[in-house]
């Protein structure tokens, strides 16, 4: 299984997306990247980590996304990065860290846009993780220690965030059914669960797969 898949997880705060993308990689025997793509874009492009960790899927107010865009589409020249906004930059130098750990094998990512990243490689499953408030603010709750007021406030705060970067950096909305190959509430399934329905969504792709 996984021979040649590369699974991107997009998940709401709390949902165990991070749990579930570490122990899927380690179950398939496949690299898993989550805050270590921050650390393979920062190596691969020379900007420190930091600044990496600064802009991790926080939304922008710049104005020059369909410049910057049009020009990563036409192939854009050192004059052009050059004179792009730090964030363009370093989404840019995301963007293109996960396009090289898509050409090295299967793998797990999470979040940054991979779906969006890898829309023109055939080898990819795209899933989404939810759950219900109450689940994720129990696991938000315990996991960092701060009570259920707090936790709701990070939650609704992370995923307004990250469903801002996404909408703002893609053409498609964060959460919507029809952008992912698979929906799936982590709730209901629970953590094994939900790695079995993966494991299973995988396997029966690439069986269809090599029919053709």
């Amino acid at each position: 299984m996984a021979n040649n898949t590369i699974i991107t997880i997009a998940r709401q705060y709390g949902s165990g997306g991070h749990d579930i993308g570490k122990k899927l990689s380690e179950e398939l025997k496949i690299p898993f990247y989550d805050k270590e793509l921050l650390e393979r874009a920062a190596k691969d492009s020379g900007f420190c980590q930091e600044i990496f960790e600064n802009y991790d899927e926080k939304p922008t107010n710049s104005f020059l996304y369909s410049l910057v865009m049009d020009t990563y589409s036409m192939g854009y020249s050192t004059a052009a990065f050059a004179e792009m906004p730090l964030n363009h930059k370093i989404f840019l130098a995301q963007f293109n860290a996960i396009k090289d750990i898509a050409k090295e094998g299967p793998c797990v990512i999470v979040g940054r846009c991979a779906d969006y990243a890898l829309a023109d490689f055939p080898n990819v499953v795209n899933v989404y993780l939810y759950a219900d408030m109450q689940s994720r603010i129990a696991r938000i709750a315990r996991r960092h220690d701060v009570t259920d007021s707090k936790a709701k406030d990070l939650i609704q705060k992370t995923d307004k965030s990250r469903a801002s970067y996404y909408n703002y950096y893609t053409n498609k909305k964060w959460g919507e059914a029809t952008g992912y190959d698979l929906c799936l509430n982590t709730a209901s399934l629970g953590i094994d669960g939900t790695i079995h329905m993966i494991r299973e969504f995988v396997a029966y792709k690439e069986r269809d797969h090599e029919k053709i």
